[in-house]
């Protein structure tokens, strides 16, 4: 199995940063950051709503030469300017392999990603429509879900550079798991990952590293430390004595 090296680490300039008061090196997990090492084919960055996973691989993405909203380099589209500038405080640490692919998925912004790609089709005449890169169905006539599963099948391909935000945001459980399947079947094809993610399905791919983005600089966890791992067993497991205990707390606040 290959083991891709297109990103190796990534670096802070904290000499060039102007204010940690200022958003987004108020986060405390990016205000923190010193140097992030990938060294395994897929890389998770997981954290609370608000913990900066979303911004600083957004950033990464951005600094990768992709489009702030999702795509590949050939997209320069934008509906609304949202990034932060993170990206010009980034040091990325490249090998001297080059990634035949690269795509930014972004799930709350995809659908732009669809409208763009029907857009482009329009203009492009008697050339190869982009749409069949996806499958050949239009994206916005399939359910999200099936929309992100036919990227993921048809549009990534081997020796891929892949920046995914939430994948799982559009996908039921089976399809996670599935979604795990073709993450094997990519990182057997020599691709790298960075995902940003909240599921505890996904993160437990064996082949992954995984950041954990807190109140202090991004740290290495191991899937069963996790709180999504633990949160989630327990839940499973005392189902019905937990709801009471969930459900009697929110009576009590009535």
């Amino acid at each position: 199995m290959a083991s891709p090296k297109f990103l190796t680490g990534v670096r802070l300039q904290r000499d060039k940063i102007p204010s940690l008061d200022e958003y987004p090196f108020s986060i405390p997990a990016i205000g923190c950051l010193n140097e992030l090492r990938f060294e395994q084919p897929v890389t998770f960055f997981i954290g609370e709503n608000g913990s900066g996973k979303s911004t600083l691989i957004e950033a990464i993405a951005v600094a990768s030469g992709l489009n702030p909203e999702g795509g590949s380099r050939n997209f320069n589209f934008s509906t609304r300017a949202s990034h932060s500038g993170l990206k010009d405080h980034l040091r990325l640490n490249r090998s001297l392999r080059r990634p035949r692919d690269s795509y930014f998925l972004r799930a709350e912004s995809y659908f732009n990603v669809a409208t763009q790609i029907e857009e482009l089709d329009r203009e492009l005449g008697g050339a190869p429509p982009i749409i069949r890169s996806y499958g050949g169905k239009s994206l916005h006539e399939q359910s999200h879900g099936e929309s992100f599963f036919a990227l993921f099948m048809n549009r990534l391909g081997g020796d891929g550079f892949y920046i995914l935000d939430e994948p799982e945001a559009a996908l039921s459980p089976s399809r996670q798991l599935s979604f795990l399947t073709r993450l094997h079947e990519l990182v057997g094809e020599g691709c790298q990952f960075l995902i940003a993610t909240h599921s505890p399905i996904l993160m437990a791919y064996p082949q992954a590293e995984i950041y954990l983005l807190a109140d202090a600089a991004p740290r290495l966890v191991s899937y069963r430390e996790t709180e999504h791992f633990t949160v989630t067993r327990n839940f499973l497991n005392r189902t019905d004595q937990m709801l009471r205990v969930l459900l009697s707390e929110s009576d009590e606040t009535c």
